[in-house]
């Protein structure tokens, strides 16, 4: 097996190897002026309901939404399309389990654009403050 940068690796049995990585950072105050501004309609051009409900339950939403807002960036970095005519921002749900660890759900181009790439996997990591959030993807096939 032919390696660059350590990639593919090998894990058991099974080779994994990169699709994509994307990493954004958004500050929050940045997010909280759409949401002052432009309110649900900027929340549903963006969000999912799912994603919404989330992020409204918080103490501070802004933080949430802003995380949400760079894993999206993310994730269209990710697949180098950016979000316009591949995928929509509403294309990318952003879940959380139970342990609080974040995952992705895909609708339309972006879940079509996994399919096409063979993505069989990503890797989600969200932090925020007061003031940035940031989200790091890896795709994996």
């Amino acid at each position: 097996m032919q390696t660059v940068r350590g990639w593919p690796r090998r894990v058991g049995k099974f080779n994994m190897s990169v699709l994509g990585i994307g990493v954004d950072m958004v500050e929050v105050e940045r997010i909280q002026h759409s949401l002052d501004r432009f309110g649900e309609r900027f929340m549903k051009r963006v969000f999912t309901e799912g994603e919404i409900a989330y992020c409204v339950s918080m103490k501070f939403p802004a933080r949430h939404f802003a995380a949400r807002f760079a894993a999206k960036e993310a994730v269209s970095k990710a697949f180098g399309t950016g979000i316009g005519k591949a995928m929509g921002w509403r294309d990318i749900d952003v879940h959380k389990k139970e342990s609080g660890e974040p995952f992705l759900v895909l609708h339309g181009g972006a879940e079509t654009l996994a399919k096409e790439r063979a993505m069989k996997s990503a890797r989600i990591s969200l932090s925020h403050t007061e003031h940035h959030a940031v989200a790091m993807i890896a795709l994996e096939t």
